[in-house]
């Protein structure tokens, strides 16, 4: 029996860069981008390295697009500032995942810049 074997994480780039691009499914099916990353943070964040710290990165992230979008609404009737605000919103909310996949790939930490800290 090895008593230190549940310590041992393994390194699985693969999967960590396919958890930053599931947050690419909220344009497809609405709301996946926010679910799929939870799931496998979740169930993978004792076994992948990394894993638990990227995982949450991305759940605040999501969960602050979501935050973003919301108080964007309301600005929409002050001169359309609402607009602008959901137009770059949806271009970071699709730009950001994909630069820290190729981060991630890389084998270089990713950055999530403007989240809100939801989850420590």
């Amino acid at each position: 029996m090895q008593p230190y074997s549940q310590d041992v994480k393994k390194i699985d780039n693969n999967l960590l860069v396919a958890t930053h691009l599931c947050q690419l499914l909220t344009y497809i099916s609405g709301f996946g981008g926010l679910v799929v990353p939870l799931i496998l943070w979740l169930t993978q964040k004792d076994k992948v390295a990394s894993m638990d710290i990227q995982g949450k990165q991305i759940v605040n992230f999501q969960l602050s697009i979501i935050v973003y979008c919301i108080l964007s609404i309301p600005l929409i009737f002050v001169f359309g500032l609402g607009i602008l605000t959901l137009i770059a919103i949806s271009i970071l909310s699709v730009a950001i995942p994909v630069i820290n996949a190729i981060k991630v790939s890389k084998h270089q930490p990713p950055v999530y810049f403007m989240n809100i800290t939801f989850i420590k």
